[in-house]
């Protein structure tokens, strides 16, 4: 930051702080951040591990509130330096209406906008999706793309369509207000507290240890450990002011040393440790029959909303996401403000099986 925010301690506000790449965030700000005097966490659910990070040199303030109201947003925005912006609803299996998706995801992200703008606060980094870019429905791949491949970014489900929107707000900032944002654009992150992964796993489990091949190995996707997507975070924020006129304004993909493989083949890296086994090197089933079944599904959760949430792992869009391959090659957030993973793939690898296995014993 500048001299004169130097001399401070500076006041730091993590949006959805107690959501699953939130909660990494803030550890890392701690663990990462010198000049740090106050964290804001704000989310609507405090976690009660919020309580041990109290007892720290850095005062840590629990402020529960929804970003889709503006007066509370705007309340815990004033006096802030920085604010990261991780708050969001991820929903691709539809367990959320389009209404919620969009009032969460674009109306939240104007009001945090709109109170940076009001109470002064000149700096915002934003956790946009990789599911903005794509893959598309028409399953066009993109291999070893970057941040200035041309790719044609066509959607139907709600999640990516909204988050399209909100990342367009970020970008109309830049130029037009006094405010400086960046936004950080993961492939699809794993490690603790990945609810897909433990789905997985219990999914698994019920099977007698079983997983079935549904996608052709084929297919492969990036894919980022959430504590490389927290440092990155962490460090675009660091050097947002100091390297405004680069990084004002700017996407950048977030990536580290994980390797690229379909899906079903890089979550057994961490499942094949805790006992589950994926069956069969080819799909079992044909990939017409998936599609009928995803169709299938997206008739009954439409029918059966008005009486009971249906929200299976299988939809069109996750089949299309799964069957499309999306890899990145990208040094550009090396180059603007020196990204370099904290931790490798190994280390990764590592904490992310002692995690799954933790959950597996809390879920016998």
């Amino acid at each position: 930051m500048a001299d004169s925010a130097q001399a401070q301690k500076l006041v730091y506000l993590v949006t959805g702080g107690c959501g699953f790449l939130g909660e990494h965030v803030v550890r890392m700000l701690l663990q990462r951040e010198p000049r740090l005097g106050e964290l804001r966490v704000f989310d609507r659910h405090l976690g009660p591990w919020l309580e041990e990070l109290k007892t720290g040199p850095v005062r840590v303030t629990a402020i529960q509130g929804d970003v889709t109201e503006a007066h509370e947003v705007a309340a815990a925005v004033a006096g802030a330096h920085v604010v990261i912006h991780t708050a969001g609803l991820v929903d691709v299996f539809g367990r959320a209406s389009p209404e919620t998706i969009h009032e969460v995801n674009v109306q939240g992200t104007r009001n945090v906008i709109e109170a940076c703008v009001q109470t002064g606060t000149r700096f915002l980094v934003y956790t946009s999706s990789m599911e903005v870019v794509g893959p598309n429905t028409k399953g066009h791949p993109f291999y070893r793309g970057n941040e200035d491949t041309l790719y044609e970014a066509v959607h139907r489900h709600p999640y990516p369509c909204r988050g399209l929107s909100s990342a367009c707000l970020c970008h109309q900032v830049h130029g037009g207000l006094p405010l400086v944002t960046c936004a950080l654009r993961p492939t699809g992150i794993y490690g603790e507290g990945h609810q897909i992964m433990r789905d997985f796993y219990r999914q698994g489990l019920r099977l007698g240890g079983w997983l079935f091949r549904a996608i052709p190995a084929s297919v492969e996707h990036g894919r980022v450990y959430v504590g490389n997507v927290a440092w990155m975070h962490v460090l675009a924020a660091r050097e947002l002011e100091r390297r405004a006129a680069l990084m004002g304004g700017q996407v950048y993909f977030c990536y580290d040393g994980s390797p690229y493989k379909s899906y079903e083949d890089f979550n057994m890296e961490f499942l094949g440790p805790c006992g589950l086994q994926l069956v069969g090197a080819r799909p079992l089933l044909p990939y017409w029959l998936l599609v009928f079944l995803a169709a299938l599904n997206a008739l009954l959760q439409w029918l059966l909303r008005p009486l009971v949430l249906y929200a299976p792992l299988l939809n069109p869009y996750t089949l299309a996401v799964a069957n499309t391959t999306f890899t990145v090659s990208t040094n550009k957030a090396q180059r603007h403000f020196g990204y370099e993973p904290l931790f490798s793939w190994e280390d990764s690898r590592t904490r992310t099986i002692l995690w799954v296995q933790a959950a597996g014993s809390s879920a016998q």
